[in-house]
C-alpha cells in the first residue's frame, strides 16, 4: 500500500497525522536577511543592493564640565586627598582698637596681626574601566575595517567624560559629597519674581532678578568679585533667546540682559549666560535653579588625574588593558563668590 493510500485510510478512520517538515534551501547562492549579528565584531549580512554607512555613530550624550570649572592639575595618581586652606587675618588698630595701625615715634609697644589658617580636605576616589576582545574578534574587526579596540575605547572615554560632568555638578550621593550647583556652603536666594517664561513676566523683571542675584553675590564677597558666568536650565534659556524684548523690539531678552546686567559695567564685558541641564529640578522643592559664578581657579576648581593605562594583557586569545585616574571633589575655595537662586 502506498503513502497516499496510507494517508486516506488514516483520515477516514479519523486520525490526523503530523504535518510533514518541509526544509527550504535556497538554490541561487544568494544572501539569507535575519536579525542575528555578531555584536563584538560588527559584522552583519550585507545584499549586494545594501550601502552600509562606515561612520561610528556613538550614543547621544552632552557634557559640559570643561567649559564651566576649571581643572587643579597639581594632583598625581599617588595622592588620596586633596586639600586646600584658608586664611583669616586679625589686627587691631593704635589709638582706637577698630582704627588705623597709628603709632607715636616714643612707642614701645605695637601691636601686631593675627594668623588663623583652616584646612579644607576632600577624598580623591580612583576611576577605572577595563576594555578588552579577543585576538579572533581583532583580526575579524581589522578585516572588516571596524576596530573593536578603538570603539571600546571611545565608549569608556564617553563614560569618564559623563562620569565627571556628573561629579563636577552635583557630586556623588554614595560617596556624599556635593558639586558645583549643590554646595552647601553656597547661599541660596529666591527669585523676586521668578516663573520667567510663564508669559506674564517682563523682561524688566527678569533683568531685575538677575541683577539682584548678582548683587547678592558681589555684596557677599565684600565687593571683591562680581559674577560674571550666568547658568540657566534649558527651558529658561531657550525662552530667553526666543523671546523679543518687546514686540516692537529687535534683539532678545537674553541680548538685553547680557548688555544691561551690572556684570557688564563691573567687569566690563557682558555677562556670560549658557544653558546647564543639572539645573533642571535642582532648587528646593524641585525648583529650577540658576548659578552665578566667577570661573577662577583661585575660587573654585576640580582636581583631577588624567587617565592612564597598564600595559596590554595576554590572558588566553583576550588581550586586556584599564585605564584608570582620579576624580576629585570641586573645591569651593570662596564659597561667597558663587549664589544661587531657585524659582526662575
Amino acid at each position: 500500500m502506498s503513502k497516499f493510500e496510507q494517508s486516506l485510510l488514516a483520515r477516514a478512520a479519523g486520525v490526523v497525522a503530523a504535518p510533514a517538515i518541509i526544509r527550504a534551501r535556497t538554490r541561487d547562492s544568494m544572501l539569507t536577511f535575519d536579525a542575528q549579528t555578531i555584536d563584538s565584531t560588527g559584522s552583519f549580512l550585507i545584499g549586494e543592493l545594501e550601502r552600509l554607512d562606515q561612520t561610528l555613530h556613538m550614543p547621544l550624550a552632552s557634557v559640559t564640565w570643561s567649559r564651566d570649572i576649571q581643572l587643579r592639575e597639581d594632583v598625581s595618581i599617588a595622592d588620596e586627598t586633596s586639600s586646600f586652606t584658608n586664611s583669616s587675618f586679625a589686627a587691631a588698630g593704635g589709638a582706637s582698637p577698630n582704627g588705623k595701625s597709628w603709632i607715636g615715634k616714643d612707642v614701645n609697644a605695637i601691636a601686631g596681626i593675627a594668623l588663623d589658617i583652616g584646612k579644607t580636605a576632600n577624598p580623591l576616589t580612583l576611576w577605572g574601566m577595563q576594555i578588552g576582545w579577543t585576538i579572533p574578534e581583532l583580526e575579524s574587526a581589522q578585516k572588516l575595517g571596524r576596530p573593536v579596540d578603538q570603539q571600546k575605547f571611545a565608549g569608556m572615554q564617553l563614560k569618564h567624560n559623563m562620569d565627571v560632568d556628573e561629579q563636577v555638578y552635583i557630586g556623588d550621593s554614595t560617596l556624599g559629597v556635593t558639586g558645583l550647583i549643590n554646595n552647601a556652603s553656597v547661599s541660596v536666594s529666591n527669585a523676586i519674581t521668578g516663573n520667567w517664561n510663564n508669559g506674564t513676566t517682563t523682561p524688566a523683571q527678569i533683568l531685575a532678578d538677575v541683577n539682584a542675584h548678582l548683587h547678592a553675590v558681589w555684596q557677599a564677597s565684600g565687593y571683591a568679585r562680581c559674577p560674571d558666568e550666568y547658568r540657566l536650565d534649558p527651558v529658561r534659556f531657550s525662552y530667553l533667546v526666543s523671546t523679543l524684548i518687546s514686540t516692537a523690539g529687535n534683539i532678545s531678552i537674553l541680548e538685553f540682559i547680557k548688555n544691561n546686567s551690572i556684570c557688564n559695567s563691573i567687569n566690563g564685558k557682558p555677562l556670560n549666560i549658557q544653558p546647564l541641564k543639572w539645573l533642571t529640578g535642582a532648587g528646593a522643592a524641585g525648583k529650577n535653579r540658576a548659578l552665578a559664578y566667577t570661573n577662577d581657579q583661585n575660587l573654585v576648581r576640580f582636581p583631577m588625574v588624567p587617565l592612564q593605562r597598564t600595559p596590554l594583557e595576554y590572558r588566553g586569545i583576550h588581550q586586556l588593558t584599564t585605564y584608570f585616574g582620579r576624580l576629585g571633589v570641586v573645591e569651593v575655595v570662596y564659597p561667597e563668590t558663587i549664589g544661587y537662586l531657585d524659582g526662575v
